[in-house]
């Protein structure tokens, strides 16, 4: 199926104007299909064009009360011609509910046997729900009706009214671009709250009722205060009514901004313990989704080259508006952490790209870019920027864009030339430097006789002269720090700074994007200073520099695990602990260094932590679950299922009894029965993805077989699934048993693409990747896939960003072998 290109859209955007959108949506019709009739109004100044409409049957289309040959209908698309300089389409058609997360999805809850649908429209996939012009600079109102088994309920964009039983209308919109459109149906849960005029709500399954009626106030309350805080900075009122917050089965995303009625992934609905870190995250998507309503959603971009924007922007809000409104204060920590890391490695992979791409990818092209560099480098290098310009001026040209743009598109140069009104000098270099140039600059500290010397270096692939405003630390052996302001304009500067102390660590504030390299006596005095420095935004700066130091090949990967265990019982981060266990899962244990002896010492660490952790504290709830996925002592996790052993403070939920039960698994100390009695236990939707991963585990040819079939080829695995079973697949313990599956890997992958559509495919190819196999002959067979064009981008790009990843592992092996 073609993609848009970004041609093709100007040249229908030139020609049409969409007045109106009547969709009228039947989700009475069964398990497969909904009726679908959609009437759009629009104006034209070419006598041809085309709509975008992706149905399993369409049954009439008529132009001007002309009919259309439906039969024209070519690859989603449908040729309209004789166009009239003021038109009225109306198609009706047949549509599929999707499995994929995209679309109109439909999912079935285990627990109950409800049936529940939300829409998905992102990128190129409302044509599978509404016929449309669907590309994002062709703007209009919506008006939605639907029609609903008669105990459901029905959310979306506009305000919804329920005027006969089963049937629904819902208000006409502002104008919203086709990948904002939204309806939530099913038999939801529902609580209503309200907060400065505007009516607010929270819905989930009714499986998660409890857990909703208990997170309910947390949710309500970060959304109130995030209202507060972006009408004070925007000085411009949230334009779209009410304010619905559907969590939702089976979605992909972390959550979408529709206006009016934002989508999350359910899992947010807390059913089991959860750390404070993880609260924060939740905190933070709700205020990112927040941000759209004004960047993105207010004003949208016109191509999918500016879709960074919207999301570093939110991405760059979620972090300010949860530190400066909410309850929440570990934000930056976490950015630091997490979604830096996240970025880091994006940009260093061969598949980087600049933050502001030229206008040049067809749309579903743009989709490969969606990635790390898109979300945290940007919203670092917009962090950097309000630094830069003072808070007035970069608000000022925020606030004017919305105002002069609203309910339209702008581009990126739309908002530069708002901030230079405003008083900003010098953004095209800036902007060039950072935003139009892909890679990131090493930052290396050395000792001189009188202070700290620091080295920028680019990366010569991508020379930049990139300016770094940030503050160098100085620590001594108390963790005390000096801190010095820095302007690093040139590829050596100067700092005034005792070159007498232990640890010294370039950007100690994480406020710049750069990879940090410490000097040898810094990395020699790290164990016995790092656990003693305060600040958690720094540990994560030195954390983060020892993890991509080892990743490049400079650092040995034995220090740097040695680093990880050496902070471990200490570390009173929950977000900390999470992250270095998350590191020694997936780059260490097996890929950069054996997995034995070191599983076994990271093990020993955590299980004497548990005995001095605070009890019933976060950090407990990290190390516990970390012992459960390192610990090779079957007994001891056995003991736990059965409510014998667990430390003091722990609850053997059910998501933590799930963490066990995987483990067990993988060791081949249960088997389909005792995963079979857990699943009787926890019969939920989320007990059957748990489920699905520990028969992945299982160290059998019988349970790999299986797995791999529903992987390469069960069309209609629902996408959890899907993840599940290829999470649960690879692992270091079970080469010999997984050696088969890597050439069957490359031989299977590419047909994938025939059985889904979208963000599943490259998800799900990523997932599946033997990442554990770390040969040469891997990275020559990644290579040969990636020269055959005929394979779906997605997947391609997801093979290469793997075997970049397995480059660098044969790296680090080979120059620390032994």
């Amino acid at each position: 199926m073609p993609s848009l290109t970004v041609d093709g859209a100007r040249t229908r955007a030139a020609a049409l104007s969409v007045q109106s959108y009547d969709v009228d949506l039947d989700l009475t019709q069964g398990e497969r299909t909904f009726g679908s009739t959609t009437t759009i109004r629009f104006t034209a100044s070419s006598p041809s064009s085309w709509v975008d409409v992706k149905p399993d049957e369409l049954i009439s289309v008529t132009l001007n009360g002309t009919a259309v040959d439906v039969t024209g209908l070519n690859d989603g698309r449908l040729e309209l011609t004789d166009l009239q300089p003021e038109n009225e389409l109306v198609v009706v058609a047949t549509m599929l509910y999707s499995h994929d997360g995209e679309g109109l999805h439909r999912a079935v809850d285990a627990a109950d046997g409800l049936s529940y649908t939300y829409a998905m429209s992102f990128l190129d996939a409302a044509p599978r729900i509404f016929a449309c012009f669907d590309q994002p600079d062709l703007k209009a109102p919506y008006r939605l009706k639907v029609t609903a088994p008669e105990e459901w309920l029905v959310l979306g964009n506009g305000g919804a009214t329920q005027v006969s039983p089963g049937r629904w209308e819902l208000a006409e919109t502002k104008p919203l671009s086709t990948y904002f459109v939204t309806v939530v149906a099913g038999p939801y849960h529902q609580i209503t709250d309200a907060h400065d005029g505007i009516a607010l709500s929270v819905v989930s399954r009714q499986s998660l009722k409890d857990a909703l009626d208990r997170e309910a106030a947390d949710i309500f309350e970060v959304t109130k205060q995030s209202f507060d805080e972006y009408h004070r900075m925007f000085g411009y009122r949230y334009p779209f009514g009410e304010y619905h917050q559907a969590f939702v089965p089976e979605f992909n995303a972390g959550a979408m901004e529709n206006p009016g009625c934002v989508t999350f992934r359910d899992s947010m609905v807390f059913r089991s313990a959860v750390t404070d870190g993880e609260r924060s995250q939740r905190a933070r998507t709700i205020v990112h989704e927040m941000a759209h309503q004004w960047f993105g959603d207010t004003v949208t971009m016109k191509w999918w080259n500016d879709l960074w924007l919207n999301e570093s922007f939110a991405e760059y809000m979620a972090h300010r508006v949860s530190t400066a409104a909410t309850r929440y204060t570990d934000n930056w920590i976490d950015f630091a952490y997490i979604r830096k890391w996240w970025g880091l490695q994006a940009d260093q992979r061969s598949s980087t790209h600049p933050v502001a791409a030229d206008a040049v990818k067809d749309a579903l092209a743009s989709l490969d870019d969606f990635d790390g560099i898109s979300y945290a480098k940007g919203a670092a290098v917009l962090k950097q920027l309000a630094a830069y310009l003072g808070d007035d001026v970069f608000l000022a040209g925020v606030n004017a864009h919305i105002a002069a743009h609203e309910f339209g598109n702008a581009t990126f140069a739309d908002l530069v030339a708002k901030w230079t009104e405003a008083g900003a000098v010098g953004l095209d270099d800036w902007a060039q430097a950072w935003l139009r140039t892909p890679g990131v600059d090493t930052i290396t500290a050395s000792r001189t006789a009188t202070g700290i010397k620091l080295t920028r270096k680019a990366p010569a692939e991508y020379p930049a002269s990139r300016p770094h405003k940030f503050t160098v630390g100085g620590y001594d052996a108390d963790g005390r720090s000096t801190t010095v302001d820095v302007l690093l304009d040139g590829d050596e500067v100067e700092v005034e700074l005792d070159p007498s102390a232990l640890v010294v660590v370039p950007d100690a504030g994480d406020d710049s994007w750069a990879k940090i390299r410490l000097d040898a006596d810094s990395l020699a005095n790290l164990a016995a200073v790092l656990p003693k420095i305060q600040d958690g935004v720094t540990r994560a700066v030195v954390l983060n520099s020892v993890r991509d130091s080892v990743a490049d090949a400079e650092l040995d990967p034995k220090l740097g695990f040695d680093v990880v265990l050496g902070l471990l019982p200490t570390e009173n981060s929950d977000i900390a602990v999470a992250t270095m266990l998350n590191w020694a899962n997936l780059q260490v244990l097996g890929v950069y260094l054996p997995y034995e002896p070191y599983r076994g010492q990271l093990a020993e660490v955590l299980r004497a932590r548990l005995e001095t952790v605070e009890v019933g504290s976060s950090v407990q709830l990290s190390v516990a679950r970390g012992f459960a996925r390192f610990t090779d002592d079957a007994d001891r996790l056995k003991g736990w299922l059965a409510g014998d052993g667990v430390p003091d403070g722990v609850t053997m939920d059910a998501d933590l009894r799930w963490i066990v039960t995987l483990q067990l698994a993988r060791l081949g100390a249960i088997g389909e029965a005792e995963i079979d009695a857990e699943l009787e236990r926890d019969s939920s939707s989320e007990g059957v993805v748990h489920a699905t991963r520990c028969r992945a585990a299982l160290p059998t040819a019988a349970a790999k077989e299986r797995a791999w079939t529903q992987i390469m080829t069960d069309a209609d695995l629902p996408n959890y699934e899907l993840y599940a079973a290829s999470e649960g697949f690879w692992h270091p313990t079970q080469a010999e048993l997984t050696a088969p599956y890597v050439d069957r890997y490359f031989a299977e992958i590419a047909g994938t693409e025939k059985l889904r559509s979208g963000w599943v495919v490259a998800t799900s190819a990523k997932l599946a990747f033997p990442r554990y196999t770390i040969e040469q002959r891997v990275v020559d067979r990644a290579a040969d896939l990636l020269a055959d064009e005929s394979v779906a981008a997605g997947i391609r790009r997801s093979v290469a960003d793997s075997a970049d990843d397995l480059k660098r592992a044969l790296a680090v092996r080979s120059a620390f072998a032994g």
